[in-house]
C-alpha cells in the first residue's frame, strides 16, 4: 500500500439515531463530502465499506446478542426481555430503521481494515471506533464493538502486538473487557473523569493506561500527555499496529462533554503516531456537534496524506458545511463564521494544571 486509505459508505449519509438523539447529525458523510470538496478524496484512495455477515461477528459478540440486534431491525421493535438482557431499544440505544445494517457496516470497515493492513500502511476509517459495544448488549450509542473487530483483524492479518489509543472523550470500557489482560495489546486511554461509563480510573498495568483528566483539557496539557505517556507507552511496547480511536467529542464545542482541545491537538497526535508502527488505522468514534466532527475528521485525513491545510476553505468546502444544520442545540442557532469557513480551529493552549502533573506522573 503506497497511499492511505479511506473506508466509508452511503449508508450513514441518511442514517439517524432519532429527532432527539446525539447521533442524529451527519458526521462520515460530512467529512466524505468536504475531503472531496477540498481534492483530498479521489476515487483510486476511497475503498466502499462491507456490510459484515452476523456469524463474523461472533468471534466476539454472542451469537445470541447478534440475532437479537438483527431480529430488532427487521421487526422495528424489541421485547421487554430483549431490552433487558441486551440494552437494545432503550434511550441510548434506539431502535431505528438501520440499527443492524449501519453499525454492521462500522463493523465490516474494521474488519476489511484489518485485510488491507496485512502488509503494512495506513487506513482511515471515521465511521469506526465504536467502543462501548459489549459481547451481549449494546452501550453509549454502539451496537457492536468494531475497535475490537479490528484489533482481532490485525492479529489474525499478522500483527503480532497492537497498541490501541483512544483519545475520545469518554473511557473505552468494552476494548478494556476484551484485551484488559492480553500482554500482546496495550490500551491508551485518555478520557474526562467522572464522564459516562465513569469506569478507567488512573493507573496503569502492563495491558492498560488508563488517564481521566479533569474538565476544561486544554492544548498544551494534552501535549505534555502526548509526549510523556503516549508515545513513549507506544515506543517502548515496539507494536505491529497501531489503532487510534480519534473521536472527535473532546474538543471545546461538543455538547456531550467538557474538554477544551482544539481540533489541532488531535491532528498532532495523529502526526505523532504516525512511522511508529507498520501498520496505522485511525477510527472515528464520539463527536456530535456536526460542524467540529466534519472539521476535525476531515483534518485528520488531511493529516494522514501530509495535506496543507488551508487558511480559509474554497467555496466547494464551504458550502458543505454551510448546508449543516444542529436543530435543537444552542450551539446550532447561531454558529460563528470561522465553522463554515476554515477547516483548523485556534490552537487552545493554557496553563498546564499541577493535577495533570500529578496524573501523569503517576504512570
Amino acid at each position: 500500500m503506497t497511499r492511505p486509505l479511506f473506508i466509508g459508505s452511503e449508508i450513514y449519509r441518511n442514517s439517524s439515531y432519532g429527532d432527539h438523539h446525539p447521533l442524529r447529525v451527519p458526521r462520515v458523510s460530512t467529512a466524505m463530502d468536504l475531503s472531496r470538496a477540498m481534492g483530498w478524496l479521489p476515487g483510486d484512495v476511497y475503498v466502499p465499506s462491507p456490510r459484515v455477515k452476523p456469524a463474523a461477528l461472533t468471534v466476539w459478540h454472542t451469537p445470541e446478542y447478534v440475532a437479537a440486534l438483527h431480529a430488532a431491525e427487521a421487526a422495528q421493535s424489541v421485547s421487554d426481555a430483549v431490552r433487558r438482557r441486551h440494552a437494545l431499544g432503550t434511550p441510548n440505544n434506539p431502535v431505528f430503521p438501520e440499527m443492524y445494517r449501519r453499525p454492521a457496516t462500522a463493523a465490516g470497515g474494521s474488519l476489511l481494515a484489518g485485510e488491507l493492513l496485512r502488509d503494512g500502511g495506513i487506513v482511515y476509517h471515521p465511521a469506526g471506533g465504536t467502543h462501548h459495544g459489549m459481547p451481549d448488549k449494546a452501550g453509549g450509542f454502539c451496537y457492536l464493538n468494531d475497535p475490537v473487530l479490528a484489533i482481532l483483524s490485525l492479529r489474525r492479518n499478522g500483527a503480532g502486538r497492537v497498541v490501541y489509543v483512544d483519545i475520545d472523550a469518554h473511557h473505552p470500557d468494552g476494548v478494556e473487557v476484551a484485551f484488559g489482560d492480553d500482554p500482546d495489546v496495550l490500551m491508551i486511554s485518555v478520557h474526562e473523569d467522572g464522564l459516562w461509563p465513569r469506569t478507567g480510573p488512573l493507573g496503569a498495568t502492563e495491558s492498560l493506561v488508563n488517564l481521566p483528566v479533569p474538565r476544561g483539557l486544554n492544548d498544551d496539557e494534552m501535549a505534555l500527555i502526548r509526549d510523556q505517556v503516549i508515545l513513549p507507552g507506544v515506543t517502548a511496547f515496539r507494536p505491529d499496529a497501531i489503532v487510534l480511536q480519534c473521536g472527535a467529542d473532546a474538543v471545546e464545542e461538543d455538547p456531550q462533554a467538557h474538554l477544551s482541545l482544539s481540533n489541532q491537538s488531535h491532528w498532532a497526535i495523529v502526526r505523532s503516531l504516525m512511522g511508529l508502527a507498520p501498520r496505522l488505522l485511525v477510527l472515528g468514534g464520539g463527536g456530535y456537534n456536526p460542524w467540529s466532527v466534519g472539521r476535525l475528521w476531515t483534518g485528520v485525513w488531511g493529516a494522514l496524506n501530509g495535506f496543507e491545510v488551508p487558511d480559509r476553505l474554497n467555496i466547494e468546502a464551504e458550502t458543505v458545511l454551510r448546508a449543516l444544520r444542529f436543530d435543537g442545540n444552542r450551539r446550532g442557532r447561531n454558529p460563528p463564521d470561522h465553522w463554515f469557513t476554515t477547516l483548523g480551529d485556534q490552537p487552545r493552549f493554557g496553563p498546564i494544571r499541577d493535577e495533570i502533573r500529578a496524573s501523569v506522573a503517576q504512570l
